[in-house]
């Protein structure tokens, strides 16, 4: 099956900080085909160059794409049926993050469940989103 990881599992993924043993499972699963947002890339790039995540020494010297190789995941990049889907998704209740919705989006256009920390991700579900949450 395929999956789109969030920017915060991919963060955790990175830094072995906590995942389900749902997600672990998923992830582990050689036979799934994980995904990762190009979006999720800029902002991973992003939140580096802000130091608001600082890579451990063991990832520090890889370049982004060397790192997700290593984690074994496939790049899904933007195109404009995700744009438009984007265009279209609501905005729910105090949630105005334009990188989420686009994650949010993507995942939506493709049909792939999208792994998420975020807690306000749910409130998507209603306009189709299927999630898989990392509690």
């Amino acid at each position: 099956m395929r999956y789109l990881i969030d920017t915060n599992v991919f963060v955790n993924i990175v830094e072995d900080n906590y995942v389900s043993s749902e997600v672990s499972a998923i992830i582990d699963d050689y036979e799934n085909v994980i995904y990762i947002s190009s979006e999720s890339i800029k902002e991973y790039i992003h939140l580096v160059q802000n130091k608001k995540v600082v890579p451990k020494k063991s990832v520090r010297s890889l370049a982004i794409f060397d790192l997700i190789d290593e984690f074994g995941l496939n790049v899904k990049y933007i195109d404009k049926s995700h744009l438009n889907t984007f265009s279209k998704l609501d905005i729910v209740e105090n949630h105005n993050d334009p990188c989420d919705r686009l994650i949010i989006s993507q995942a939506m256009t493709e049909k792939i469940p999208l792994i998420s920390s975020d807690t306000k991700f749910p409130k998507y579900r209603k306009q189709g989103l299927d999630l898989i949450v990392n509690r």
